[in-house]
């Protein structure tokens, strides 16, 4: 289950989610050098790409070992999934606290689009992450997480539950505004995935996408691409 701590003070907030515990072998939330170790690596990762990073990288930027990271993380890919179950959970929540006070689940589902492509932005940072920097990595580097050979062995673990929790809400607001929606889920899961394909695409790729990249910028493009086709099958 999913553990969330609210504090609400005038309009901010501060979020405490509990990852998979599968994720870490000690959990970076109780120290400040496994917190530190959890902002790093965003910065890094987002400045050199997940390829690219590597845990000597980071101990020399927060300037420890190899070994210390190696306590809190076994591997380089379940630090990347710790960063996106946290993404994830933080975008349910945010959506369910956006979302809570609409009616119209048409109005829901366009306040929905808006929050995944981060057309409106929010607060820039939650404990320390730096929210732009984290919706750059899962633009770019999401996939990586779970487009991997084992899979299916990673998934027992239920480590991708967080995704699948968002994708679910997702797929709530849908059956509302179409109640006989035979593809809910899927739907939600697929547009999730094109708001990240089509940004990283019109960003690098432009000729796979039909963006006037000199009128529209990529969120924007990617908003209008995901309200036509979500409004056109759910009239």
């Amino acid at each position: 289950m999913l553990l969330i701590k609210v504090v609400l003070i005038v309009m901010e907030f501060q979020l405490k989610f509990k990852v998979n515990e599968h994720l870490y072998l000690k959990d970076p939330e109780n120290s400040e050098i496994g917190k530190a170790i959890v902002k790093n690596s965003i910065e890094l990762i987002h400045e050199m790409g997940f390829e690219n990073f590597t845990f000597r990288k980071l101990a020399l930027k927060i300037g420890s070992t190899e070994a210390t990271i190696y306590r809190y993380f076994s591997s380089k890919h379940k630090l990347l999934t710790y960063i996106l179950n946290w993404y994830w959970s933080y975008l349910e929540f945010i959506s369910k606290f956006r979302l809570s006070e609409i009616n119209e689940p048409k109005d829901k589902i366009e306040k929905l689009l808006n929050i995944i492509t981060h057309h409106e932005d929010y607060e820039n940072n939650i404990e320390d992450y730096d929210l732009r920097k984290l919706h750059d990595i899962v633009i770019s580097e999401s996939s990586k997480s779970y487009l991997v050979k084992d899979v299916d062995e990673i998934n027992k673990e239920m480590v991708f539950s967080p995704l699948k929790s968002l994708c679910n809400f997702i797929g709530e607001i849908i059956i509302q505004a179409k109640p006989d929606f035979p593809y809910p889920k899927s739907f939600a899961s697929t547009l999730l995935e094109t708001s990240h394909n089509q940004h990283f695409f019109s960003e690098h790729l432009p000729r796979l996408t039909d963006n006037d990249v000199e009128r529209k910028g990529h969120k924007k493009y990617v908003l209008d691409y995901l309200r036509f086709i979500t409004f056109t099958l759910i009239k």
